[in-house]
């Protein structure tokens, strides 16, 4: 195992920069996921982790020792492409040991490592078979038994499932969390899809723009925020967002002068999830009315799509269980405010309190 330091790393072609100063500490054993949109800048990171690009400016060390200057064969890394990259003429034996036969490694040594990361990843009954003859998933797993025979420091997974059905996808995410747990090995993985970032990390690192947003636990960064952009990055569906204002007594209001149950300074939106909104049931207390614009059946929960009365604001309700709510009916929405983020016009996240006192 090992740790990871970056210190104000930037990378920079052709003068355009990519990354602006990443400062960020990976300890020994972690799972960290980079996250964030298309070109945010995340596999670009990965690689000069790795070694594939140069920092143009900026530190990265492993266990203490700076690499900079460190080809990328020498940084004890292991890295799996988006890509397999497996060799077509090669049986899966003969590709997982592939890099140890270059490296001049003892037949017998090659041998035991294949097999061990074969029991890992249960390849067993399939190391005489050539890629043509495996499925996604198991040529995935042979890119992952890949690396693990070079006994890494680190890993390093560059959007590993991209290429995968929906079905694999959720089949791999499970198997690279177990292999974590049994390896221990420190993990850095890319991904643009939030649902892999919440379900493997042990921390994530939010990217966006070639800056890091935050940083922390998967529930973490759900429940507490730092940013606009990173309450509604993190999450499915996205965090509702609605205009507001902050009035002189530090009362939030709705676009239309409408109180909520919230006070805050410099409020400019407020962020309400749809499982802290409710529908209520005739002749109950409501904070928000409005017209049922779309309704989404996700099996055992139904998304509605509400259009508000008196902002025009649309909210994502989720209603655990069956109903028969259809477009256009009259709906009452109930809000538990203690769950409610205020952002300010910068989009950081605003320091809010709760006063049921107000009248909404």
């Amino acid at each position: 195992m090992a740790s990871v330091r970056l210190e104000n790393v930037k990378k920079s072609f052709a003068g355009t920069h990519v990354l602006h100063g990443i400062d960020l500490a990976i300890d020994d054993g972690e799972f960290v996921v980079f996250v964030g949109p298309s070109g945010c800048g995340k596999s670009t990171l990965l690689r000069l982790i790795c070694g594939l690009d140069e920092v143009t400016s900026g530190r990265i060390a492993i266990d203490g020792e700076i690499v900079n200057d460190v080809p990328p064969a020498k940084r004890g890394i292991a890295m799996v492409f988006q890509s397999y990259a497996l060799y077509p003429h090669m049986s899966v034996a003969e590709n997982m040991g592939y890099a140890l036969r270059l490296a001049g490694t003892p037949k017998d040594e090659i041998a035991r490592r294949v097999g061990a990361a074969a029991a890992v990843l249960r390849l067993e009954a399939l190391l005489t078979r050539k890629p043509r003859q495996l499925s996604g998933g198991q040529r995935q797993r042979v890119a992952i038994g890949r690396a693990i025979v070079r006994e890494p420091r680190v890993f390093l997974f560059d959007e590993p499932l991209s290429n995968l059905d929906a079905a694999l996808r959720i089949d791999m995410r499970t198997e690279i969390a177990s292999l974590k747990q049994r390896l221990g090995t420190t993990m850095v993985y890319v991904t643009h899809d939030q649902i892999e970032a919440m379900t493997l990390a042990d921390k994530i690192v939010v990217m966006h723009a070639g800056r890091v947003e935050q940083v922390g636990a998967p529930l973490d960064l759900y429940r507490r925020p730092a940013n606009r952009f990173v309450a509604t990055f993190i999450g499915s569906p996205r965090m509702n967002l609605v205009p507001a204002t902050s009035d002189v007594g530090g009362i939030v209001r709705l676009a239309d002068g409408t109180p909520t149950k919230l006070r805050a300074t410099n409020a400019a939106e407020i962020g309400l999830r749809a499982e802290h909104l409710r529908l209520c049931a005739d002749g109950e207390a409501a904070d928000f009315e409005g017209t049922a614009i779309a309704v989404e059946h996700h099996g055992a929960d139904l998304y509605a799509h509400v259009r508000l009365a008196r902002t025009q604001a649309t909210l994502i309700v989720r209603q655990v269980g069956d109903s028969a709510l259809g477009v256009g009916a009259s709906v009452r929405i109930a809000v538990d405010w203690n769950q409610a983020h205020v952002f300010a016009a910068d989009g950081m996240r605003c320091q809010t309190e709760t006063d049921t006192k107000v009248a909404a």
